[in-house]
């Protein structure tokens, strides 16, 4: 089942997100935050705090 979700990102549109992953201060520590963001994109992501 995993194969087949992951082989559906590498066709068509799929191939114009990017899962980014960033670290995150929060008052107990640090977390991760992660979203899915179109190529255009992820610059503005990892920008943002």
């Amino acid at each position: 089942m995993a194969k087949k979700a992951v082989a559906s990102l590498q066709t068509g549109a799929g191939r114009n997100y990017t899962k980014c992953i960033k670290m995150v201060k929060t008052e107990k520590g640090y977390q991760y935050a992660q979203e899915m963001v179109h190529n255009n994109n992820i610059k503005e992501f990892f920008a943002k705090k």
